[in-house]
């Protein structure tokens, strides 16, 4: 018997996004006519990364999509290409997402054969520039533009990732454009939030735990040169910006580990960075996708579901999954990429939004190990999300809390946020979301 105890008298905090998303779910001949799915799962960010497919489509977000020229006249309106961009940030602003805006370059997969955006930029304070102009054109109506609230604004993604699929310089030479890039956005953009570098993670600090065959006791593998690798740059970057004055707003990172790792990388994250002088600073979690090839499955909701339970607890201010695509495998958490309608991961995000919506996260206790639990109320309405990744079926006694009216709500194997009539036990991979 598992007992939760809930008190909607107590506020412990805001609920936080942490149900953003990869990039929005373009498809159909207008591109756009499945983002109403994630205006009705209340989804706050869309992160602009990899948008439209390898090379960012040749038309979107990326700046070589957008300044195709990289040696013309960076002040001349007629040298860039918004067409393709400006349609997608229409329609998510219309869906009532915010964009996170991602300055750089799609994943070159297989760059090991041949690179073509990933050397450093020529003249980093040329490019600084153009994204100047590319942020004056959605936030200041630049060149015909928009004056959109887009608060985040990212240099670079995962410049220290393997076989040059995003960055073919040193180390230095990345540091170096975020130096010069920040330090240019940030004069010409005070009020805007600015960072990076959208680090592949931190796997060495929660490194795999593997069953020893021979004594049948828990270890760990060792982490992999790569794993070590991410590690120097992260510092290396700090050291970097600490010297130079580097001015960062946010600090983004990735994992695709699953969520008993992520929180101890979120603890680390949150310790180390008081250590390295950046105490308080913002970090987002704005790329992850636990188990992402069992897309469509119940345990994968659950992962997803207890990830943004995790996360709310801890220190990650933003979160969002990779991706919000509907047709490409296996990074397509939340949409079946046949019918490209809504599967299990994405109810998790739905049930996470009727906590969202409430908007302050209120004292809950359950000391089982791996079963999730998050509360939130606004003063009248109350919500729970509660997940088991136990291994088992558990009872529940959930005290403090007059549940007699409640809406319970299920996602298992074959529900998907469907009703049920109570909550009095919760089988291994389920997700309940309770209203009252």
């Amino acid at each position: 018997m598992c007992t939760i105890k809930v008190d909607t008298t107590k506020i412990v905090g805001k609920i936080k996004p942490m149900h953003g998303g990869g990039q929005p779910p373009l498809g159909g001949k207008a591109l756009t006519e499945f983002f109403h799915y994630v205006t009705e799962a209340g989804i706050p960010f869309s992160r602009l990364h990899d948008v439209g497919g390898a090379f960012g489509g040749g038309r979107f977000v990326d700046i070589p999509n957008l300044f195709r020229n990289f040696d013309a006249d960076e002040n001349d309106p007629t040298n860039y290409d918004f067409t393709f961009t400006d349609h997608l940030l229409k329609a998510l602003v219309e869906a009532n997402v915010e964009p996170y805006y991602r300055l750089g370059i799609t994943i070159e997969n297989q760059a090991y054969i041949k690179p073509y955006h990933t050397f450093p930029p020529k003249n980093p304070e040329k490019w600084a520039r153009i994204c100047e102009h590319i942020i004056r054109h959605y936030t200041e109506g630049w060149a015909d533009g928009y004056h959109y609230n887009i608060r985040y604004w990212e240099i670079w993604n995962e410049p220290e990732v393997q076989e040059k699929m995003m960055w073919c310089g040193t180390d230095e030479e990345y540091y170096h454009l975020y130096d010069v890039t920040a330090k240019h956005l940030k004069a010409c953009f005070p009020h805007l939030k600015i960072g990076g570098y959208a680090s592949c993670g931190f796997y060495a600090i929660a490194p795999k735990v593997k069953i020893d065959p021979e004594t049948n006791l828990p270890g760990t593998i060792p982490p992999s040169d790569h794993e070590n690798n991410l590690m120097h740059f992260f510092y290396g970057f700090f050291e970097y910006i600490k010297e130079h004055g580097s001015p960062i707003d946010f600090f983004s990172w990735h994992s695709y580990a699953d969520v008993s790792r992520v929180a101890i990388m979120d603890e680390w994250l949150h310790k180390e960075l008081e250590k390295l002088g950046y105490g308080g600073l913002e970090t987002h979690l704005n790329e992850w996708n636990p188990y992402a090839k069992e897309f469509g499955t119940a345990h994968h909701a659950a992962e997803i579901a207890a990830m943004m339970i995790a996360l709310q607890h801890g220190h990650t201010d933003i979160c969002c999954i990779y991706d919000m695509r509907t047709n490409t495998a296996p990074y397509c958490p939340l949409f079946d990429i046949k019918t490209h309608k809504p599967i299990h991961g994405y109810y998790s995000m739905v049930a996470f939004n009727a906590l969202y919506h409430l908007g302050a996260q209120v004292e809950s206790q359950c000391a089982e190990n791996r079963l999730y639990v998050l509360a939130a109320s606004n003063g009248e309405k109350h919500a729970a999300m509660i997940v088991n990744l136990t291994g088992e079926k558990q009872s529940l006694t959930i005290e403090g809390v007059d549940l007699k009216n409640a809406r319970c709500s299920l996602i298992d194997q074959d529900h998907l946020l469907s009703w049920i009539p109570n909550a009095n036990e919760i089988q291994n991979n389920d997700v309940v979301l309770i209203e009252w």
